[in-house]
């Protein structure tokens, strides 16, 4: 059993956890530029990156690359200068290093020899996006990026399947469309938000199921990363939504979009395909042929 007291000896070398902006210069804290500005050297996942936001605010401190392929030949460096009393602040990119980034490693290791860690608050993309998100934020379980592989993903979402708590993961512009018909074919058709350029000027949130997000997301151009916020497991709910149109034939299917849902002929076949799990062809032929 180990106890922390983290101010008690200021004098000791400590570990600093900072978080950095993800989008608003305005979002570092007056603590964080403190702490940035006081200690003898910064560790960052890109030092080119971090040295803008330096800059932007007048810091000095020097830099030192701590990033995925360098972390653990870099952590026995930083740890010894802080046993020798130097305290080091750690930066991702954006964000709350350790959350999806490097910095896990080095706060375990130093925990293991005894130094201090301590962690700013301050911007993370995650909860942005869940407490913007009107699903539920009493309880969730955040899982960062899912395998890329289709096999991997859809494996991984079943494992989660089962969890009342609402879901967050992170998603390059690139995958989502993949992701959301992975979300729709494992988990059923629950409700989606998707949040991206949080922060930003043009940050934009999209509510909705998962397959009405499929089609949206069909119909846009995608930029920046994504935030993907699932509702939980929802027993009576997923099983009212998984079969509500079970007594629809795929003509009527179809029709129920463009009439109840103001769909065009051409989003109401997509959407028709993600609830059925067929292809678009089929679908199409079903609708325009038979």
């Amino acid at each position: 059993m180990k106890i922390q007291k983290s101010f008690d000896d200021e004098t000791l070398g400590t570990i600093y956890v900072v978080p950095t902006p993800i989008g608003n210069l305005e979002d570092i804290t007056f603590r964080a530029l403190k702490i940035l500005k006081s200690v003898t050297i910064i560790a960052a996942e890109d030092t080119r990156n971090t040295k803008k936001l330096l800059n932007h605010f007048e810091i000095q401190t020097p830099l030192i690359s701590y990033h995925e392929h360098n972390k653990l030949s870099r952590e026995d460096q930083l740890l010894v200068r802080v046993e020798n009393g130097e305290s080091i602040a750690i930066v991702s990119d954006a964000g709350m290093p350790a959350i999806s980034d490097p910095g896990f490693e080095l706060v375990e290791a130093a925990i293991k020899r005894d130094l201090k860690v301590v962690v700013l608050p301050g911007a993370n993309a995650a909860l942005c996006a869940l407490v913007g998100s009107g699903l539920p934020a009493s309880e969730f379980y955040f899982y960062g990026f899912l395998p890329r592989k289709k096999k991997d993903k859809e494996s991984e979402l079943e494992r989660l399947k089962q969890l009342k708590a609402t879901l967050l993961f992170y998603e390059s512009p690139y995958r989502i469309k993949d992701t959301l018909t992975a979300i729709s074919d494992t988990l059923g058709n629950r409700q989606v938000v998707l949040a991206r350029e949080l922060t930003k000027r043009f940050e934009e949130f999209a509510r909705g199921t998962a397959g009405e997000l499929f089609t949206w997301a069909s119909d846009h151009e995608l930029k920046g990363e994504f935030c993907i916020v699932v509702e939980g497991n929802d027993a009576d709910t997923e099983e009212v939504t998984d079969i509500w149109w079970s007594h629809l034939s795929v003509l009527d299917h179809v029709n129920y979009y463009i009439d109840e849902k103001q769909l065009s002929s051409k989003d109401a076949i997509k959407q028709v395909a993600v609830d059925r799990k067929m292809h678009k062809r089929e679908v199409y032929q079903t609708y325009h042929v038979e």
